[in-house]
């Protein structure tokens, strides 16, 4: 079951579970897709994969099966990003 992390790894934008904008590879690393076409060019910064949009969960399953809390933030290439915010 995919985490639906809550943010983009790179600027740390919010991304809801219903977020269209919402990218990710097949590990779930999680971006918006501005970083992930304007920073990254569609690749995974950490394992080199495809980023792709991420699916929705149905509304009605949110309940049972949460989005995750947990905030993950990458260092290096997105600072400049997002100091830049």
């Amino acid at each position: 079951m995919l985490k639906l992390r809550p943010n983009c790894e790179c600027c740390d934008k919010d991304l809801l579970p219903d977020a269209r904008e919402a990218m990710i590879c097949t590990f779930e690393c999680t971006f918006c897709a501005d970083c992930a076409a304007g920073v990254f060019g569609g690749t995974c910064p950490n394992c080199g994969g495809e980023l792709v949009r991420r699916p929705i969960r149905p509304a009605a399953l949110l309940a049972k099966y949460p989005p995750s809390t947990e905030r993950v933030l990458r260092e290096g290439d997105c600072l400049v990003k997002r100091d830049a915010a």
